[in-house]
């Protein structure tokens, strides 16, 4: 099903066309290796490298054999005269399989990568347009201090650049071909073999392999993504948070036309966002599936191999899909400064408050004392929905120490905010980067529902 809602580009990867046509490559740089050391003969090669895979005749033998891998076999010979003879010359399937399925797992990692940069590049502009942009931070849902939305945003922007570099791990590790033979012993080739075959392939060859590449390698790539997708619902959600009626800061687009409920016209639902946090719950599982493949018995036995063929694809379609959906939401991003405005000042200043405690021990207060008067205080204000300003003027313990000309300066958002230019050049965010740079259009727009 998740298929149908992701971009061509990840859909073709994971194609029969495009898995066939990379059994039939491995195949080929085989048996061109084999010529290189003079087994095959150059004229059968030149014939080899004409072969074709037929795939209506491959579900026609496959009926017969049950066998993916020699009905593959049986539509490419057909495809040959004698020279057939040489294909899958000491090879077993998983030379081929798993060869090839690393061939497909660089081409989906290439193409996250792209997604993955041009999410960054939108968050980093996003975070330049809204740097000294003040709302209140929460924690335990509750207002503590002033931050700033931009603020907010280069968190994520970080954020996204480790899944860039987990991402480059993670195709390192799967980038990885596998030419050993039955048991990894090569009984029936050798090591010469699979490193030119390899070589052609733009793979490395596995140090050691069994019958198969060993799954850990397919695990880390595979919660990598669970990673990427776990920091889209975490976006995701704090979006869904902010635009809760009663705070309202942000918006995800909402396009004209659109409907938000079939029963209340008036709905403005997150539901691309919720979309995106069920999605990444979808992937967690996969990663757990993917760990589960890595225990096989002695050489090799196929309980991954019914996983993979749901796992592998669906995790690289889902997150595609999802990095794409997430991309377009920030970039059509709803955002209310003047609500954001609105609810720092919705406690009457006990958002201040650790501001007076610090500047009445500067006073010289032992911080418990002064921890005390300012709860005191904060406390009355809580429950009796007063200016906090106003009670700590009119306690004269808080004024004996700290007059009240000096109480007013304390209550200024922008103070929060002075650091925020260098955490910015920490990250590289800076006006000559990102100002004006514009955002890439995507290629496909996301589609509506799942």
């Amino acid at each position: 099903m998740i298929e149908r809602y992701s971009r061509p580009q990840m859909k073709r990867i994971w194609s029969d066309e495009s898995k066939f046509d990379k059994w039939l490559k491995v195949e080929i740089a085989v048996c061109e290796a084999w010529a290189e050391l003079g087994v095959i003969p150059r004229e059968a090669l030149s014939k080899i490298k004409l072969a074709r895979v037929n795939l209506k005749r491959m579900g026609e033998i496959l009926k017969e054999t049950h066998h993916d891998m020699t009905a593959f076999l049986g539509s490419v010979s057909e495809s040959l005269g004698d020279e057939s003879r040489f294909i899958h010359l000491g090879l077993t399937s998983s030379d081929v399989i798993d060869t090839a399925l690393g061939l497909q797992l660089i081409e989906s990692a290439e193409l996250l990568s792209q997604d993955i940069k041009e999410l960054i590049s939108v968050l980093a502009q996003k975070a330049m347009k809204y740097k000294y942009t003040a709302m209140i931070g929460r924690t335990h849902g509750v207002h503590a201090e002033p931050i700033s939305f931009g603020f907010k945003l280069a968190l994520w922007t970080g954020e996204m650049r480790r899944n860039m570099l987990r991402l480059n791990e993670a195709k390192k590790a799967i980038a990885v071909g596998k030419i050993s033979g039955a048991v990894g012993t090569y009984a029936t080739l050798s090591p010469e073999v699979e490193e030119k075959a390899c070589a052609r392939l733009g793979l490395v060859p596995a140090p050691v392999s069994s019958q198969v590449l060993q799954r850990d390698r397919h695990a880390q790539f595979v919660t990598t993504l669970a990673i990427i997708a776990s920091s889209l619902e975490k976006f995701a959600t704090e979006i869904r948070g902010l635009q809760q009626t009663e705070t309202r800061e942000v918006e995800e687009p909402f396009a004209a036309g659109q409907t938000g409920s079939s029963a209340m016209p008036h709905k403005r639902n997150p539901e691309l966002c919720e979309r995106i946090c069920g999605l990444a719950r979808l992937v967690r599982g996969f990663a757990l599936t993917s760990m589960e493949n890595i225990t096989l018995w002695h050489e090799r036995d196929i309980s991954h191999s019914s996983t993979e063929r749901i796992i592998l694809p669906d995790s690289c379609l889902v997150v595609d899909y999802t990095l794409t959906i997430f991309t377009s939401i920030m970039r059509g991003l709803r955002v209310y400064p003047q609500r954001m405005k609105h609810n720092l000042e919705l406690t009457r200043g006990l958002i201040f408050s650790q501001r007076v405690m610090l500047a009445l021990v500067e006073k010289g207060l032992s911080r418990q004392k002064a921890y005390e008067l300012v709860q005191r205080n904060a406390m009355k204000a809580w429950e009796g929905n007063k200016n906090f300003l106003k009670l700590l003027k009119a306690d004269p313990e808080v004024t004996a120490a700290l007059p009240q000309s000096e109480l007013e300066p304390l209550f200024d958002e922008k103070y929060y905010l002075r650091y925020v230019d260098e955490v910015f050049e920490r990250l590289g965010l800076t006006e000559v980067q990102w100002k004006e740079k514009p955002i890439a259009e995507p290629s496909e727009l996301a589609p509506r529902a799942i």
